[in-house]
């Protein structure tokens, strides 16, 4: 089924008419998050039909024990689960005694939802008959608070259209839920106490093994025709459930309305005994402002991150609508104001990937935060990996690697590998250099050196003594060697020499070098400290440079290429263009054997060595490179039609460059993996927007400085962008042959603009 269902549409997710077959997939698309908090689009009243319920906090997870078939030495003992949290959200809706379950209606019309990505806001509206023949028109707004980040708030509106009736609202709370993705069934949550107060209800559970403790609590008012209605609801309770009912008599065409309040307080924000206080605090704040005020409060809160993260596109609709979904969902998911939280591959969508941090995160994550927040945002991304080092480093001791060496996990909650598939766990090690090309990626945009001192070359140490420990030297080949590993490209395991894994390698120890004599000479004290933890020698070190220095690299003299690895040209070279398009996508039509043997590419593999190192290579060479792996591509990761968009679009390839662009924009839109009901991707998002900037915009820096080399699709009139560089605010307006630039602030700016110097003053456009 693809998403054709969804309207083109600037600024908003619009969905109409009613089809049980999408409800999932709109599940996904609809979601709702804060930062702290998030949730699939699941409907507030009871829904029979199929259904993916999921409500997630940031942070809270579970160890589910790993499920193999046999144990192998240094396997995780769990893969973390990103819980699907007790459910707030829920109203039961009762009109005479009759529920209100869009699968049993007899009839919905003018269905309608719409996600305003402008404002931050999910509304729902009908008309539908249900079988005790009563036709009622419901509408029902919902968001997740950004000024209170604990809350979410929900509108619910009944008319009786034909003739009077009595309805009845029951906000409840639940507990009792299960998660979609669990390997044992275990049981995740335990359930403490259920209480009412008032209108306010509460329930405190903690999680299983890791015991997060939480609140989860609703408060609820009536209004009929706008006016407060006060009624003492009737109260029931179960072992894990808790419910208010209110019922009200109410006129054809009269409009009752339940405002319902809702969220989590949680020990990770709280002393553990103190949650429902904290509940009651943020429910007194919510019932203050007032459902209106708390919505004005989120529309001038998105208007200030579409000020600075927004890109505009003229002329084509479906490219702006999905370029905006992206940005509103990684901003839903990730803030930058807790460095205890990363970004998972779903966010707060769904379960798949267990919620997680992946190398995402450094790869393709980190450049749009920092171009579109403050430089803290990315900071505290980077300081949460140097939170991690010591459980890198017991990662590390695990696989029989000493002495400080450090290996980052490919998937974590906490800084512990809890990934369980061998060829991943233990061989996907480039990982490591995404981490340390992240450190060095964000001292060059910003300017901020302190990190490195203070925390970063610590990291850096420790992913280079991995690194030394991990080669070998081959008498054979007279060089270092990287044996035993998956690249980018899962689609190859257990391979040797993978290209981009050995020029990580030999870039890391290189650039921890420079690293260690810059803060020797620039901050002693520091140096002090940190060769004084990691008891670091010149002997070391030495033996690190002799690794960089003599590392081996595959390469082709036939075809003038660096080759994926050994054993690469030993495949049958058949491309993608030649291969039945019956076959795809080969990751659900062959077997894993024959897609191993095969030369096809997952995602960016040598290529997303050049697009890191892209200063490292001529354009020539890329050309080479591109054309020969691009051949191959079967792009089947969600992170692979960014790379190539960019390096096309550098290439002055438009044609490709923007259908590899609409392709990562609309990717859950459009839903080309035909599994959105599963959750949306959203680290990939990330790379839609280096997409723009990057690609078409010509984003560098280079000798300190921003440069633009910009180009425009066909497709389009105009695009424009802000980015954030170093505290100084640049727009750029991209059309048909000008290129237009506004600095915003008081200070001048110098950038490059096509390789040519250009003097940027304050709040005046100049034309390029």
């Amino acid at each position: 089924m693809n998403q054709e269902y969804i309207k083109a549409d600037n600024w908003s997710i619009i969905e109409e008419g009613f089809d049980q077959e999408t409800v999932k997939s709109s599940e996904s698309l609809f979601s709702l998050g804060n930062g702290a908090m998030g949730q699939r689009a699941n409907f507030e009243e009871r829904y029979s039909g199929p259904t993916f319920q999921g409500s997630y906090i940031a942070g809270v997870y579970y160890p589910d024990k790993t499920r193999v078939g046999w144990w192998k030495n240094g396997y995780p003992e769990y893969f973390a689960k990103v819980l699907n949290a007790p459910n707030w959200i829920g109203i039961d809706v009762l009109v005479n005694k009759e529920s209100l379950d869009l699968s049993t209606c007899t009839s919905v019309e003018g269905f309608r939802r719409e996600l305003n990505m402008k404002e931050g806001w999910y509304k729902r509206a009908f008309r539908a008959t249900l079988p005790n023949t009563i036709r009622i028109q419901v509408e029902i707004t919902r968001f997740l608070s950004l000024e209170l980040d604990e809350i979410g708030a929900i509108s619910y509106s009944v008319v009786p259209l034909d003739q009077d009736a009595e309805i009845a609202f029951i906000p409840y709370l639940d507990s009792g839920i299960t998660n979609e993705d669990s390997n044992w069934d275990d049981k995740f949550w335990n359930t403490t106490s259920v209480d009412s107060k008032d209108n306010r209800a509460y329930i405190q559970a903690h999680t299983m093994k890791t015991d997060f403790k939480t609140c989860t609590f609703m408060g609820a008012e009536l209004n009929l025709d706008g006016k407060k209605v006060n009624i003492d609801p009737e109260v029931s309770q179960k072992d894990t459930w808790i419910g208010h009912a209110y019922t009200q008599g109410v006129k054809q065409g009269e409009t009752l309305t339940l405002i319902k309040f809702g969220g989590y307080t949680v020990s990770r924000n709280h002393k553990a005994d103190t949650l429902v206080d904290a509940a009651d605090m943020v429910l007194d704040k919510a019932f203050e402002l007032g459902f209106e005020a708390l919505l004005q409060s989120q529309k001038k809160a998105w208007a200030a991150i579409w000020h600075l993260s927004d890109i505009t596109i003229e002329g084509d609709v479906k490219a702006q609508q999905g370029i905006r979904f992206n940005i509103f969902h990684l901003n839903q998911t990730y803030l930058g104001t807790d460095s205890r939280l990363n970004i998972g591959p779903k966010g707060f969508t769904g379960e798949k990937y267990g919620g997680s941090t992946y190398w995402d995160t450094e790869a393709y994550c980190i450049p749009f935060y920092m171009a579109t927040k403050n430089q803290e945002v990315a900071r505290n991304l980077l300081k949460y990996r140097y939170d991690h080092l010591e459980k890198a480093i017991e990662n590390a001791q695990k696989l029989g690697f000493e002495k400080g060496a450090a290996l980052y996990p490919m998937v974590t909650m906490n800084g512990e590998e809890c990934h369980n598939e061998w060829e991943i766990t233990f061989e996907e090690i480039h990982r490591n250099g995404a981490i340390a090309f992240a450190i060095f990626n964000y001292y060059r945009f910003t300017g901020d050196y302190t990190y490195i001192p203070e925390m970063g070359l610590e990291v850096l140490i420790g992913i280079s003594r991995f690194w030394y420990q991990r080669a070998n030297y081959s008498e054979a080949k007279e060089k270092y060697v990287i044996l035993g590993v998956t690249g980018p490209n899962e689609y190859e395991n257990n391979v040797n020499n993978n290209w981009y894994t050995n020029y990580l390698a030999k870039w890391c120890i290189e650039y921890t070098m420079k690293q260690l004599h810059k803060v020797k000479d620039g901050y002693p004290d520091d140096y002090e400290r940190i060769i004084g933890h990691t008891q670091l020698t010149s002997n070391e070190t030495d033996k690190w440079q002799e690794v960089a220095e003599n590392m081996y690299f595959p390469y082709s003299e036939e075809y003038g290429v660096y080759l994926q690895q050994d054993g690469f040209l030993d495949k049958e070279l058949i491309t993608v263009a030649e291969l039945d398009k019956l076959e795809r996508p080969i990751n659900q039509k062959w077997s894993w054997d024959r897609i191993l043997r095969s030369p096809y590419i997952k995602q960016a593999d040598v290529l997303q060595g050049f697009y890191f190192f892209e200063d490292h290579f001529t354009v020539e060479e890329l050309e080479k490179h591109f054309d020969f792996y691009e051949s191959f591509t079967v792009h089947e990761s969600s992170l692979s039609p960014c790379v190539h968009s960019i390096q096309a679009a550098k290439l002055d390839r438009m044609d490709q460059a923007y259908r590899f662009y609409l392709r990562t924009s609309r990717l859950d839109l459009d839903d080309y993996n035909k599994e959105v009901e599963e959750g949306l991707h959203i680290t990939s998002m990330a790379g839609t927007w280096m997409s723009i900037v990057e690609g078409f915009g010509g984003l560098r820096v280079i000798d300190d400085k921003l440069s633009f080399t910009p180009r425009i699709p066909k497709e389009w009139e105009s695009y424009s962008f802000k980015i954030n560089f170093r505290n100084r605010v640049i727009k750029v307006t991209v059309s048909d042959g000008e290129t237009k630039f506004k600095l915003e602030g008081n200070e001048q700016m110098s950038i490059r603009y096509k390789g040519k110097r250009l003097e940027l003053n304050p709040n005046e456009e100049i034309s390029a």
